[in-house]
């Protein structure tokens, strides 16, 4: 068996006195500070009995105690369960027992896990490169919420594949990390990659468009990673000119198509030059990128190194040249499957290792992708993925509900946000309010519906099935 791999090395070989993270204000942190934390963190998380391949949750915000808590955990070859901190606690509570977590980290332990009494601060732990390292919610081709299985090797060789790319980045770098490190986005392809490269990752708890701005600024920040929504807010923005942009040398978007109007005002207003690229969970996340190709506006590039990737029809035949497909996947950083669920894995890949996106794609004669659709039910919400599935099982447990449907409709600020259909119980009397209060109780904010109609019902597939492509 290959020993000696484990994720959390990628901060070992940098200066000590390098800063490896900055939380706003002005707080910066080494790497020789960041080591010494995270090693305290693994005798802590040592002393309450976590071992390998143990799950342990993280429920923390953008933070340095999330970054040194996440090395930790993997530090002792246990499994890292990132959470939304903002989401309600039954969200929480189905998460954590989806995964059997032995522990939960938020801020009140990681003070104790500093302070725990300790004889000795253990090291890293050789790891095989297929041990897991990360369970990352997400739903794959449908379907409700479920853990996909992200291992040491899947995620090292993404952050490998993206420091591949020209233009990436170095240890000069300050990268911005505002996307949430719960989100697999933000969690490797900026933080992985970032401390990997050595750079300096500039933390920020929430996005706030004026705010996030002006740090870009105060922090000198080189690299700035992005969604749609950040961008789209960014153009708006009333104040702020030219100069905010000026010190950044890269400006990338992911997790859904950037609008051409918004590129226009970035280029126009801000001087800067969004790149876009593609990714997925289960590829951890990266697939494609349009740096260092010259990637035409509305195209997310490229493959990354060691990808393979085909374009095939529903008869699972690769498509000509300029006709649609659905996007396949194969190489290191493919996921190995969904958590306990054999099913779901089996309907994401393929016997000999392909992984089925769902998502529609047009390659060009110089080889530039162009997603142009998607196969799979789901809402992205500002670049997060909502699965109508989730909502409407939360929805249908309210009493007076009988069934629910949940679609995407267009949304200026978030690009997309979730609507909902509803048939009450027989003589029941519901409303829009009611419905959305109770989904803000149970889900995060960004999966409830912002509109809510109330039906008396819905479409039908032969089979029974809700025919959500009819509703609305």
């Amino acid at each position: 068996m290959t020993v000696g791999v484990n994720l959390a090395s990628v901060v070992g070989p940098h200066p000590d006195g390098a800063i490896a993270l900055r939380a706003d204000p002005d707080r910066e942190i080494t790497y020789g500070q960041l080591r010494d934390d995270v090693a305290r963190l693994r005798g802590g998380l040592a002393a309450r009995g976590v071992r390998r391949g143990d799950r342990v949750a993280i429920v923390l915000p953008n933070t340095p105690d999330f970054v040194a808590v996440y090395l930790a955990i993997l530090g002792v070859g246990a499994v890292a369960v990132p959470l939304n901190p903002l989401s309600p606690q039954p969200e929480l509570q189905r998460e954590l027992a989806a995964v059997e977590a032995g522990t939960v980290v938020d801020e009140a332990v990681v003070g104790e896990l500093r302070t725990a009494e300790q004889q000795q601060q253990p090291p890293v732990v050789d790891l095989d490169p297929d041990d897991l390292a990360v369970l990352v919610f997400t739903s794959g081709t449908g379907g409700p919420p479920r853990p996909a299985m992200l291992s040491h090797a899947n995620l090292l060789a993404n952050i490998d594949q993206i420091l591949s790319v020209p233009e990436a980045q170095t240890a000069q770098d300050r990268v911005l990390g505002v996307l949430p490190l719960f989100h697999i986005y933000g969690l490797n392809a900026v933080l992985g990659t970032a401390l990997a490269a050595g750079a300096a990752v500039v933390l920020a708890e929430r996005f706030d468009a004026a705010l996030t701005l002006d740090l870009i600024r105060r922090a000198e920040v080189t690299v700035v990673p992005g969604v749609p929504t950040m961008w789209s807010a960014w153009a708006d923005l009333e104040i702020g000119g030219a100069e905010a942009f000026s010190g950044v040398r890269l400006a990338t978007s992911g997790a859904a198509p950037l609008d051409p109007t918004v590129r226009r005002r970035l280029r126009e207003r801000f001087g800067v030059k969004v790149v876009e690229g593609y990714g997925l969970t289960e590829a951890s996340p990266a697939v494609t990128s349009g740096l260092g190709v010259d990637a035409p506006d509305g195209s997310i590039g490229r493959p990354l190194a060691h990808v393979s990737m085909r374009l095939v029809d529903a008869d699972e035949a690769d498509v000509l040249v300029g006709d649609p497909g659905e996007i396949w996947v194969r190489g290191p950083n493919v996921f190995t499957g969904y958590w306990q669920d054999q099913e779901a894995t089996a309907a994401a890949l393929t016997p000999d290792g392909w992984l089925r996106t769902g998502d529609i794609a047009v390659v060009d004669d110089d080889g530039f992708l162009f997603v142009v659709d998607r196969v799979k039910d789901i809402v992205i919400v500002s670049g997060f993925n909502v699965y109508p599935a989730e909502v409407e099982e939360v929805i249908a447990a309210h009493p007076q509900v009988a069934e629910a449907a949940v679609v995407g409709v267009p949304d200026p600020r978030t690009g997309e946000a979730v609507a909902a259909y509803v048939v009450p119980v027989d003589g029941a009397q519901l409303d829009q309010d009611e419905i959305v209060a109770y989904c803000g109780d149970n889900l995060a904010h960004y999966k409830c519906p912002i509109e809510v109609t109330i039906v008396a019902e819905l479409p039908h597939t032969p089979a029974g099935k809700v025919l959500r492509r009819a509703v609305g």
